[in-house]
């Protein structure tokens, strides 16, 4: 799978490239560039197609991984989850947040009060 053509990080860049493969990748996965259950090219090869260090593509695949937006199978390789990035860390961050409302002993209609008390229109 060639890469290239979408996919670009900038040496130059304030954010460490990683992270800009990471973004990049998470941009694809939501515009329908990579499908859910796609390949991903393994560590070594991304590397050598974007000349990139094995360990920076390394850490971006853990992250992802992590955040539950890739997969790996083993020998078989990495893979794009089935569910949107989205949908999964949004999930997770919900789920945390109202685990704090609930210790914290607020209700729905307070937890909520606090979120949009710090959502921009």
């Amino acid at each position: 799978m060639e890469l290239h053509e979408w996919l670009q990080v900038d040496g130059r860049a304030d954010r460490p490239l990683f992270d800009q493969l990471r973004t990049q990748i998470i941009e694809a996965i939501r515009a329908g560039t990579l499908a859910p259950g796609a390949r991903l090219p393994t560590v070594r090869e991304l590397a050598g197609e974007l000349g990139l260090a094995v360990n920076t593509v390394a850490r971006a695949y853990r992250e992802l991984e992590a955040a539950g937006i890739v997969e790996t199978r083993g020998r078989f390789g990495t893979f794009v989850a089935r569910a949107d990035p989205a949908d999964t860390a949004m999930a997770a961050a919900a789920a945390a947040y109202l685990d704090v409302a609930r210790g914290l002993g607020l209700g729905k209609a307070e937890a909520l009060r606090y979120l949009e008390t710090y959502v921009a229109d």
